[in-house]
Order: C-alpha cells, then structure tokens, then sequence
C-alpha cells in the first residue's frame, strides 16, 4: 500500500503540481501574516478604538451591508422576472443596458451625484432661476448613510438582477409555465414559484452585492460615512499604527467569513439545474396598454439613474474642462492604468491556467484545495489584503537587505515594497478568482476527451496543454482577461495603499481630483474608465453569447 502510495505521489508530482502550490502558498501568506500579527499584544490606540469609536464602524458597516442587500435584491429581482417573463417596449435594449450600471465605479457615481444635488449643482441652480424653489438641503444631501445605501443600490443591484435573469430564461420555463396552465396569477407565480426556485441565484448576487460594499473605500470615505474600510486607512495613514490596522483587518475578515457563511446557510443544500440535456427558454408573454408603459418606465427610471444621468453629468463636465485636463502628463497616467492593468490580467491569466489545468488533470483533494484557496482572495476586501501585503513586503526586504548590499552596495533597505511589483501581486491576490472561475468554467465545457486523446496520440501534458486545450479555451481565457482588466482599472483601496510612490492610475486621479474638490476635472478620466469597461462589458456578453449557442 505504502509503495502504491508512493507511486501514485510521483506520478502527481509534476511541473503543473509545483508551480500550482507554490502559486497558492503566496497568495496565502500575506493572510496568514494578519494572522499572526493580530494576537499581538494591544497598544494604546487600539485602546481607544475599541472603546470608543468600534462600535460606530461595526453599526455603520452593518447598516451600509443589511440595506444595500435588501434594496439591491428588490431592484435586482424585479427586473429580472419583467425582463425574463414579459416582452414590452424597450426590453432587448434594457436586457443589456441594465448591467451598465457595473460600468461605473460607485466611488465615481458618489461624485456625480453629489455634484448633480448639492446647492451649486445643476438641479437646485435651475429650480431656484427658474422656479425660485428653494429645496431644503437635508432632504437632497447624500453625504450620509442613507445617500451611501442609494449609490450602492442603483450601482450594485445589476449583480442580482443579471444572475438571476440568467436563472430564470433558462431553468425556469416549465414551472413558470406550469403555473399558468394551473390558472395562478403573475403576483401567485413571482411570490410562490420564482422567489422560492430563485433563492440560490438571489443569494450569490447579494453576496457579491455585500463584498463589494465591505471591499469600498471611495464612497464611504468621501461621504464621511465611518466604517472598516476607512478606519483601516485613518489607522494606517493617519496614526501609522499598523499593528492596531492589523486588529481591525482582522475584524472585517471575520465579517467577511461571516457573510460567506451566511450564504451558505441561506442557500442550503438546494440545487436547480437543467433537467433535460436541451434548455428550452421561456416564452414571454406581451405586455399591453398601461402595464407595458409602467414595465418600460419602472426599467428605463432605473437604468436612467444607475447609467444615464451619471454618464451625461459627466460628459457636462468633460466639455467644460477637457482644455485643463488633456496634457502629456494625462497621457502618462492613460499609460500608467493601461500598463499596470493588461501586465497584471496577464499574470492572473497565467496563474489561473496553470491552477486550473492542474486540477483539471488531478481530481484528488490536493487539486480540490488549490482550486478553492485560488478563489478566497476575491472575498477579501482591498483594504485587507493591502495591509497583508505591505506587511509580507517589508519583511521581505528585511530578509534580502542582505542581497541587495551585494548588488549595490548604496541599496535602500526597502526595494520591493516600494515597486510597482507590489501592487500587481496584491491585485493578482485580489483577482486571480475572476480569471481562475472564467478558465475552470472553459475547462468544463471543453471536457477532457481531447487531452486524453492527445495523450493517447504520444504528446505530453505540456505539449498537449499548448497545441490543444489553449485553443479549445481561447474564448474563456479571454473573457477572464477582460473582466479582470476592468476590474482593475477600477478598482481604488489596493491602488491607493500601495501604487509607488508619485505613480497614479485614472481611478487615483479620480479619487485625487474629488479629495480635493474639483470634481469637475474627475470627469474625464471617470469617463475613460466606464468607456473601456462599458466596452468590455458589451464584448464579454457577446463572448458569452456565442459560447452559449
């Protein structure tokens, strides 16, 4: 048994084996570095922070998470079943327009709206010229929880809205059909049928609704609202106080861990999926007269607020600035973004094949673990995994001071964790579940009856890996690649904490240009960033269309 066992380890053991593990092992160990550090004895700021201010983060992040979830599923699930179930004017447009929303970053959407509302904005300027209605301020003033909860909602909800879309065209016609031959009425099928048979779908868009609430720092920080994300940042930056970061990190993982557990409990052992091998899609029924006008309001009202009226402000802005704004230096931070984003999608795309091709071959609980711990990073807020990471770097450096004394004998002690290589791996950690799901999926569909073929035919794994299965996945690894490269244009807390010194991307700018109150000039690169993931966005759905049929 033992020599059996033996045997089959070396026949595991292999370059994809090794890389695979030592892939995870450093994507771990800046988690593991919070870890350690958090049993470190208090000090006088964390002190002071458990008394009195912690509880003031746990109530606000708590409040931001339960609405945000709550009306981002209303939104989400409302749509769906009008534009999966009932055809009315407008519908092929906002099936697609509906997840535009995504396309803007709630951070910028916080400053658009803003602007729009506030007294100089162009909604009290015209009522007061034109009307001379002057309009209380506590009634239009986002600078609150409550304006927070509204930018998530009509941002986020397209989370919610697009899988459970998906759900419903195309594992629910018989049901809903079913319902209809029984004489239920729409309001008996949605309450009885859609929402009991959705829950599963429900469920994973409010939890990535969630995480990326926990994840934000550009809103909350900029609408003074006090919660994990920007205590990490006034700890840091602010008292330079790692150790106390450390302990509140801490904290929002167990947050974190708690709203994974929670979706699991919610979504239970129960599982819908396709019983026949061909999907029938459903048939829709046509919407008429005042029902069909009230649909295409209710999803044009929505769209209009999480997509339009940002996009237009924006564009407002962009005509009344763009001779200040347009320079050789804009172009270098074009570059920055650019540079940053496509060499750290091609890491991820690198890793993820490498992982995923490796639990494809081998299906023990090895192979298993290694596709599960790829995809932790996602779920961990920003913030979190840049306290890790700054925390690993430096005392990388420490160690290596030694070599870097050998090289140059002038060497600063810190090397790496003052270089552009920190922060892509932090985004590799952060990401790599985006690329690493897109190529797992790739693989499922793909099966393996062409690399056991090929295996068959004489060529090795690695042979076999390049002259077949990448061609066969080329779509999925594509559609990795470009989620991911939105992701990271937008993305503000990992870039903010450990971009180099004096190196900015459109989303710092972004962040810089409202700090400082010039919203205005944010427009431009606000509106690079939803142009290149708007477009991305219209072409990873044309992919996933042509894989579908």
């Amino acid at each position: 048994m033992f020599v059996i066992k033996i045997r089959q380890f070396r026949l595991a053991l292999n370059s994809w084996s090794v890389l695979s593990i030592v892939f995870v092992i450093l994507l771990l160990l800046p988690n593991l570095n919070i870890l350690i550090n958090v049993f470190k004895a208090p000090n006088e700021n964390w002190i002071h922070i458990k008394r009195f201010l912690l509880q003031e983060y746990v109530t606000n992040t708590l409040l931001l998470v339960s609405f945000t979830g709550l009306f981002s599923v209303l939104c989400g699930i409302s749509l769906a079943w009008l534009v999966a179930v009932y055809d009315f004017p407008l519908r092929s447009f906002l099936k697609w327009g509906l997840i535009l929303p995504l396309a803007i970053p709630p951070y910028i959407a916080a400053y658009t709206y803003n602007g729009l509302l506030n007294y100089t904005g162009v909604i009290q300027t015209f009522l007061r010229n034109e009307f001379n209605i002057h309009l209380n301020q506590k009634y239009v003033d986002l600078m609150s929880v409550e304006g927070a909860i509204f930018i998530f909602t009509m941002f986020l909800f397209p989370y919610v809205y697009t899988i459970t879309r998906d759900f419903l065209e195309k594992q629910s016609a018989s049901l809903i059909e079913n319902a209809r031959v029984l004489g239920r009425s729409p309001m008996e099928i949605f309450l009885f049928v859609i929402l009991p048979v959705s829950r599963a779908a429900i469920v994973g868009g409010a939890s990535l609704v969630i995480l990326e609430v926990l994840n934000d720092y550009g809103v909350v920080q900029y609408f003074g609202v006090t919660t994990f994300s920007t205590a990490i940042f006034k700890t840091w930056f602010g008292l330079g106080d790692v150790e106390s970061s450390i302990k509140l990190s801490a904290l929002l993982l167990l947050v974190v861990f708690g709203v994974l557990l929670l979706e699991r409990v919610l979504r239970g052992r129960r599982k819908y999926s396709y019983t026949t091998a061909k999907v029938r899609p459903i048939s829709r029924i046509r919407l008429k007269g005042a029902k069909a006008a009230l649909a295409s309001v209710y999803s044009f009202a929505i769209f209009g607020l999480g997509f339009l009226i940002p996009l237009l402000q924006l564009i407002h802005w962009a005509f009344l600035t763009y001779k200040n704004i347009l320079s050789v230096d804009f172009g270098r931070l074009i570059l920055n973004t650019l540079l940053t984003a496509l060499l750290a999608s091609a890491i991820i795309a690198v890793v993820a094949l490498v992982i995923a091709n490796y639990g494809r071959m081998n299906e023990s609980f090895a192979g298993k673990i290694c596709a599960r711990l790829t995809v932790v990073g996602y779920s961990i807020p920003g913030a979190v995994i840049a306290i890790g990471v700054i925390v690993f770097f430096v005392a990388l450096d420490n160690n290596l001071f030694w070599f870097y004394r050998l090289i140059n004998p002038d060497s600063a002690k810190l090397v790496l964790s003052t270089s552009l290589a920190m922060l892509i791996f932090a985004y590799v950690i952060r990401f790599l579940a985006i690329g690493f799901n897109a190529v797992e999926t790739g693989f499922e569909k793909v099966g393996k009856r062409f690399f056991e073929a090929s295996r068959m035919l004489g060529m090795s794994v690695t042979e076999t890996f390049f002259k077949i299965d990448v061609k066969m996945i080329r779509p999925a690894i594509v559609s990795g690649f470009i989620l991911v490269l939105v992701d990271i244009m937008k993305e503000l807390p990992l870039t903010l904490l450990l971009r180099p010194f004096n190196y900015d991307t459109l989303a710092t700018k972004v962040y810089q240009y409202a700090n400082d109150e010039m919203i205005r000039e944010a427009s431009i690169p606000s509106l690079i960033i939803i142009f290149i993931s708007a477009v991305s966005i219209y072409f990873f759905n044309q992919v996933v269309d042509r894989g579908e049929r």
